[in-house]
């Protein structure tokens, strides 16, 4: 739509832009990459595969018959299959009817290529919780104490599937987050005292387990008596989901059929959950105004 129903009287020399989420999903905290270059520099496809274990036996002294064992693989296909684009122009007519037009493009481009990071981290989101391997019935969360408790449930299930201590993460949204914040046991992010750079979304630690908040993760269903904000809560692992993205791409250019400058930008991305048995998620339903903090 173009936007000669504006008269520079209206228009103001800067932009206000909409507010911006947090983009976590594709973070190094949650995924991992470890495949993106074979992705990038060969095709669509990465064929992954997976060693089984060699069987241990008992050996007897001038009595066992050892026969080596055949070796086999499973694989899984990382397919890029996800091509969010965009496109608009600026007459330059309506341009020139602009304070500082220029800022006009900046900011609908920084806002277009946002909301191409935006629908990836959704969609990163949506494969992490669908792929996990472990899915804790829906609770309501009345008291501080019951967001603590799934946070132990999940560490003991990671626990018991020999998922690494270091690098786990907690992805909570902002009411799952607002009850831990009552808990003792979670260290805000403020407090670290520490000069490493916080990752994006990050907003604490509790139990060995990094917090990240995000307003991507899936809603949930609420099926309660008092109204409640249903939410996905995730605890797992980067090494449960990799990600890889082969074309990542803004362009700034002149449509030969019209006298406008024109943006266009295209995210070419997949991703798949190769270790399910590495994420624990949760359907929780959070009240803050009936919430216990005891």
């Amino acid at each position: 739509m173009a936007v000669d129903t504006f008269i520079p009287e209206v228009w103001a020399a800067s932009l206000l832009t909409t507010l911006e989420k947090s983009l976590v999903f594709g973070g190094t905290g949650i995924t991992n990459r470890d495949y993106e270059g074979d992705i990038s520099q060969f095709g669509d496809t990465v064929h992954v595969n997976f060693l089984t274990d060699p069987t241990v036996a008992t050996y007897t002294k001038n009595s066992t018959t050892i026969s080596p064992q055949t070796l086999t693989t499973a694989d899984e296909d990382l397919v890029i299959d996800q091509t969010p684009y965009f496109a608009f122009e600026v007459d330059d007519i309506d341009a020139r009817q602009v304070r500082n037009g220029g800022d006009l493009m900046s900011k609908a481009s920084q806002r277009a290529a946002f909301r191409l990071r935006d629908t990836a981290d959704q969609f990163l989101a949506t494969t992490i919780v669908a792929g996990a391997g472990e899915v804790f019935d829906p609770e309501t969360i009345t008291t501080v104490g019951d967001a603590f408790r799934f946070i132990l449930r999940a560490m003991a299930e990671l626990d018991r599937n020999d998922v690494p201590q270091d690098g786990r993460f907690l992805a909570v949204g902002p009411d799952f987050h607002a009850a831990i914040l009552g808990d003792s046991r979670f260290i805000d992010a403020s407090k670290y005292g520490s000069s490493t750079p916080i990752r994006a979304g990050e907003v604490g630690m509790v139990l060995g387990f990094t917090v990240y908040k995000s307003n991507n993760l899936p809603e949930g269903t609420y099926a309660g008596s008092v109204p409640a904000y249903s939410r996905y809560v995730v605890a797992g692992h980067p090494i449960a989901t990799t990600f890889a993205q082969q074309i990542n791409k803004v362009e700034a250019y002149r449509p030969e059929s019209a006298f406008s400058d024109a943006v266009k930008g295209l995210h070419v991305y997949g991703a798949k959950v190769l270790r399910p048995e590495a994420l624990v998620v949760q359907d929780t339903d959070v009240n803050l105004e009936t919430i216990t903090l005891a």
